[in-house]
């Protein structure tokens, strides 16, 4: 009798099914969970893949500890009123499907915001209402869908990692096994004919058998796993010619004993087996060396404005900051740790770490969290925790930021790897042809070393070893990048537009004087604590120059971008920024940067800065411009117009009074030619601008410019090597392309000795780990080489 099948897990139903809708099921909890997901619109779940779920097994009294507050709050990674934000880790995240029912769990419970997957970690980061659905409803409800999380409190609390030693016991088998069916074989090698033949011919090749099994489907597994989901989703990976290789062998070597034929291939097969994942442990081991460094993010020149003795304001790197100090966030900053409110209005956007764009008030004594950003004027906060590098790493690297970029780029891995593997499969298929016409006992042997020799393993590691170590030697210049993609982004950009204040000029150096009427006491105090709430460079400048005055919170404070400042307190009202902004239109002057200031609409005066560009402007932008088209956006006005062209090479493009979006728009319609653009910007007007282009470097001067939209930050004292790390991009890039035709010359060299039948396959496995080991070693060394080139 078939065996029926249960229609949402796929086990079997044994001889009373459940039936429902026509449907079978093994028991009540698979026949509610498609209940849930026919009655929520969600049945496509099965078209994505047939029995793709799991038997759910809820004990809802298991989850009762999710009721303790201070748990709840040990697990939760955000937690406001009506906002909560948790990262589960879910073992029985499998396929395709599971993602795709994890990230629809909003149709399950409209309380849950959102939901995303990060498939390679097995967890989901939930978005949710704790009114609507408490944490305890959450966890039960993805363990009545089949999906229950594994929650480890001592885990969370120790915030340790578990160490996975699968690979050590994966290499430990293969070794073992391969060692035995080695000792095993010897009297065939000898040709002990009476010994083999008369007494223990079978007993060893059922041995050897024996060894095979958990070296293929223990050790060898992930080759499989990763070759067989490759194939469903129609994709070649590189572990498909080497599953091949390993099952070629295994089924070969099999009917061998079986059939009295030989006695197999057991020998080369547990070899290839063991030598493979001894390469893949030395990989592992020496990108695991290469990488100690790389949580560069947690050195990023992300500073913030700490409150020390006697109301003194100082600028310290965000990993100084320790529990108990006292916090100034501006106007558009981001909060870089957990705190409680002491002054000001709190008006937060926590879209960066929720999605949400509503803004959240809090008033003093309110508890508020990283990655928040201030957008209404300055507050100051005292620190709960230390910071969170890693939290901040997190924002920056967030998919929500980057997909789009992401999505449209393809890697030069990507586009060789798929048109290599199809080749390595057409020529093992084309000689085993040949093979078994001229010599059929060679034919086995030649397709297995044509897989096993021919693998794009080398090519596979030559851009992350590569790129990898580009990034660590970049940070430590520095130069801090996003990911490695970025940095084949940025060796093929061919148009670099940059920001004039606070880009190329310097904040450090600016002096401003004063035309107008005199200002009172009390204007130059409501002057002052407005500045004090602005990030813009022009704001720092005049705060930092400007007489000390008592700080008071404002009773009002906004930021218009690319226009200007306006603050409020008791009866004064300021405005400070560009003429038109403060109401002073009859000033036409373009041959000067200028700050406008009127107070309760009466116009006062202005400050006229004398900009100071930083070292080596000159130099950079003559080298840049050797092979990138070079522009100038600006927001200000013409007035340096006249300076630019005596510093800057000859005809380059300029333009002036340009907002925040006429920027995005001429970014947009060059890469509608077909550009590849890089925009340097400060971080602040120019967010859109940078998100926009195909790599946006924010330019960092002991300020927080901390923004998701930018690819990279630059220390600004490293700014006249910008070149310089763009020219070493584009040498990576042909590194890679070395080491590809390394591997290319090895693999030709190989090939000629497994299509001619002269390469055993356990030769063939141990050479094509070397051929990895060389390709690492050369793009180690070449990195490092590169890398002392570069200031």
């Amino acid at each position: 009798m078939d065996k029926v099948h249960c229609y949402h897990c796929g086990d079997d139903c044994g001889k009373n099914p459940v039936v429902y809708d026509g449907k079978n099921f093994c028991c009540n909890g698979c026949k509610t969970v498609y209940e849930i997901f026919s009655s929520n619109d969600l049945s496509h779940y099965y078209d994505l893949q047939s029995s793709a779920g799991a038997t759910p097994n809820v004990v809802i009294s298991k989850y009762d500890f999710l009721d303790d507050p201070k748990i709840i709050d040990k697990l939760l990674e955000f937690n406001e009123d009506n906002l909560q934000i948790v990262n589960l880790y879910i073992p029985h995240i499998h396929c395709s499907s599971c993602i795709w029912i994890l990230e629809n769990l909003n149709k399950l419970n409209p309380a849950i915001s959102s939901s995303q997957v990060d498939f390679p970690k097995k967890t989901v980061r939930i978005v949710f209402n704790p009114e609507s659905i408490g944490l305890k409803d959450l966890v039960v409800l993805l363990a009545r869908i089949g999906y229950e999380p594994y929650i480890s409190l001592e885990d969370f609390g120790k915030g340790k990692k578990k160490v996975d030693r699968g690979l050590i016991y994966k290499l430990g088998v293969a070794g073992f096994a391969f060692g035995n069916v080695m000792f095993l074989s010897f009297p065939e090698y000898f040709e002990v004919q009476e010994f083999w033949l008369d007494q223990y011919k079978i007993l060893f090749r059922w041995l050897m058998f024996a060894f095979s099994l958990p070296v293929v489907f223990y050790a060898g597994q992930d080759y499989l796993i990763s070759a067989f989901k490759g194939l469903r989703s129609k994709i070649l990976n590189i572990d498909v010619p080497i599953a091949l290789g390993i099952l070629v062998l295994f089924l070969r070597s099999t009917a061998e004993i079986i059939f009295d034929w030989g006695s197999g291939f057991f020998d080369s097969l547990t070899g290839l087996i063991f030598f493979l994942l001894l390469g893949k442990f030395f990989q592992q081991k020496t990108y695991s060396f290469l990488s100690f460094e790389r949580d560069y993010k947690s050195y990023f020149p992300i500073a913030v404005t700490k409150i020390g003795q006697n109301n003194k304001e100082e600028t310290v790197q965000v990993y100084d900051i320790k529990k108990g100090d006292r916090l100034l966030i501006r106007n558009e900053e981001l909060i870089p740790v957990d705190g409680i409110l002491i002054n000001g209005r709190a008006q937060i956007d926590y879209s960066f770490v929720t999605g949400e764009s509503e803004p959240v008030f809090k008033e003093s004594g309110d508890k508020i969290y990283a990655g928040g950003k201030q957008l209404d004027g300055a507050i100051e906060m005292d620190v709960l925790k230390s910071v969170s590098q890693s939290y901040l790493t997190q924002l920056w690297s967030s998919t929500v930021f980057s997909e789009d970029k992401e999505s449209k780029f393809q890697t030069l891995t990507d586009s060789i790897g798929k048109r290599f593997t199809w080749a390595v499969l057409t020529i093992a298929f084309v000689t085993t042809g040949f093979w078994l016409f001229y010599d059929s006992s060679k034919a086995m042997n030649v397709f297995t070393a044509v897989l096993i020799i021919a693998c794009p393993c080398a090519i596979a590691l030559a851009a992350p070893f590569t790129l990898g170590n580009m990034l660590r030697i970049f940070g430590r210049k520095k130069f801090y990048l996003k990911n490695t993609q970025t940095i084949e982004q940025l060796a093929q950009i061919d148009t670099a537009i940059f920001d004039k204040t606070g880009t190329i000029t310097t904040t450090q150096k600016s002096s401003a004087t004063y035309e107008g009427m005199q200002l009172t006491l009390a204007e130059e105090s409501l002057l002052k604590n407005t500045l004090r709430a602005s990030n813009h460079p022009l704001s720092r400048t005049l705060y930092d120059m400007l007489a000390e005055h008592n700080i008071v919170p404002l009773d009002d404070y906004q930021e218009h971008l690319g226009k200007g400042i306006e603050g409020q307190k008791d009866e004064g009202h300021i405005k400070v920024g560009s003429a038109d902004f403060v109401g002073n239109a009859t000033d036409q002057d373009i041959e000067t940067t200028s700050v406008h200031i009127s107070t309760n609409n009466t116009y006062k005066g202005r400050f006229v800065f004398h900009n100071h560009y930083r070292d080596g402007v000159s130099e950079v932008f003559k080298a840049m411009g050797e092979h990138l088209h070079l522009a100038i956006l600006s927001g200000d006005n013409e007035g340096e117009k006249v300076r630019l062209e005596k510093i800057l090479p000859p005809l380059t493009p300029m333009y002036f009074n340009q907002k925040p979006k006429d920027k995005l728009n001429f970014i947009k319609s060059l890469q509608e030619q077909g550009k590849k653009v890089m925009m340097v910007g400060d971080g602040l007007n120019d967010a859109g601008a940078l998100a926009q282009s195909n790599v946006g470097i924010a330019i960092s001067e002991n300020v927080n410019v901390f923004s998701p939209a930018c690819d990279g930050i630059l220390d600004a004292s490293k700014f006249k090597e910008l070149n310089q790390y763009i020219i070493a991009s584009k040498k990576a890039m042909k590194i890679i392309k070395l080491s590809f035709l390394l591997s290319l010359v090895y693999n030709v060299v190989g090939l000629y000795f497994a299509v001619t039948g002269q390469l055993e396959p356990v030769i063939a496995a141990i050479l094509m780990p070397l051929s990895s080991i060389s390709v690492v070693g050369f793009t180690t060394l070449a990195t490092n080489f590169l890398g002392k080139k570069v200031n």
